[in-house]
């Protein structure tokens, strides 16, 4: 199959558009070039005027025009171009976690009924090409478990924390300083960024598209020092994680949570920005991927190669959601967690199915035990409200 030529309308001309731009007109190779550029102002740029519009229909009713690449914050209005961009039968190329995984459903039913590609490797992790991995070699029926740092931020802080014995107040003021995480850091933090990020890879690892509601993320903004020195005093880190495991009779849990975790683990060592994804199967064990998961060049790296991609007509193929017969979300699992409190009236939102551990001290207490997921999820909004800190304590799920 011949190599088709993109005319491309990119939407967003930040550090990582800037950089695409570039990339792309010094790579002729690709058989690509920019025509049209949108933004929401006028700003000073070293681009001729005539290459910027500021009505996103200029490009989307531009019939000349077969690709969009869209690399904008704003989720609502990512989804209305990628909408628009697949209605009128044009290959979209986006980096929109909150929009995609918001709108999974919608979008990869509309690009099937039109016929083009929608391609989103820079949504998940940046530089890992982490997507086309799980699409195109891990396509069989013997993955188990996806198991991941999905968030430079986050782990940024918790190293500072670790290596650099900083506390959580100083460690996120740097990452802010640094551009790491933004004056409203609570996306990142709180594990939305991660939560978005694992709804997109549970479609990719078992063919399963999950509300993000219906699924428990928690994050790191109640951390205190009682629970920093208690994960140093067992050798532990904690690491922000997502997981999506597979569990029997075609059932799988996902959930994003603090966790403790050991020397002998490979995210142990992933460090500052850096993400590290653990894929675990049957005949392979586990293999690790490692790399930058966040800024211009590894998000602009990951667009770059959706671009590259489409020019050979590569699309994902979803094969997981077709062929193996439909694995099911499960939200009654039960995992074992680390409760850490001041006032012992918070216990009565939390139902343990058993306890292992518990601490009384003269200001903290905790307790570690099983609880289900699905408990956890019902209240999940209300969790960062309280006085408490929780964390997995890295044991199989209980079901």
């Amino acid at each position: 199959m011949s190599r088709q030529k993109l005319n491309i309308g990119l939407f967003g001309f930040g550090v990582v558009g800037q950089g695409l731009y570039d990339v792309l007109e010094k790579s002729p190779a690709l058989d690509s070039r920019v025509s049209k550029i949108c933004v929401k102002r006028r700003i000073n740029r070293s681009l001729p005027d005539d290459m910027f519009c500021y009505d996103p229909d200029e490009i989307l009713e531009d019939e000349s025009i077969n690709t969009i690449v869209e690399v904008i914050d704003n989720a609502e209005d990512a989804c209305f171009i990628v909408k628009k961009a697949l209605q009128k039968g044009k290959n979209v190329v986006s980096a929109n976690k909150k929009m995609l995984a918001e709108h999974l459903s919608e979008m990869v039913a509309l690009a099937k009924e039109k016929n083009v590609s929608l391609l989103y490797e820079a949504s998940a992790c940046g530089s890992i090409p982490v997507i086309r991995n799980l699409e195109e070699y891990y396509d069989n029926d013997l993955l188990l478990s996806v198991t991941g740092i999905l968030n430079g931020s986050s782990n940024y802080i918790l190293s500072k924390i670790f290596d650099n014995h900083e506390s959580y107040s100083v460690a996120l003021k740097e990452a802010q300083e640094l551009g790491f995480a933004e004056s409203n850091p609570s996306f990142d933090v709180d594990g939305f960024d991660s939560l978005y990020k694992l709804i997109i890879l549970t479609l990719h690892s078992f063919g399963v598209i999950v509300s993000p509601g219906e699924v428990l993320n928690y994050g790191i903004s109640n951390i205190t020092e009682f629970d920093i020195n208690y994960a140093r005093e067992k050798g532990y880190k904690i690491k922000l994680v997502a997981q999506v495991e597979r569990l029997r009779d075609k059932k799988i849990a996902l959930f994003v949570l603090p966790r403790f975790v050991t020397r002998d683990k490979y995210i142990y060592s992933v460090e500052d920005e850096f993400n590290g994804v653990v894929i675990k199967g049957v005949a392979y064990d586990k293999q690790f991927m490692f790399g930058k998961g966040a800024g211009g060049h590894p998000t602009g790296s990951a667009v770059l190669s959706d671009i590259t991609a489409l020019g050979h007509h590569y699309r994902y193929e979803y094969k997981k959601a077709s062929y193996f017969g439909g694995f099911k979300y499960f939200k009654e699992a039960a995992i074992e967690l680390y409760l850490r409190y001041s006032n012992p009236q918070v216990l009565r939102n939390f139902e343990f199915k058993s306890v292992s551990e518990e601490y009384h001290g003269p200001k903290y207490h905790y307790k570690i035990g099983f609880i289900r997921l699905d408990k956890l999820i019902a209240i999940k909004d209300k969790l960062r409200d309280l006085d408490i800190f929780l964390a997995a304590t890295g044991k199989a799920l209980n079901y």
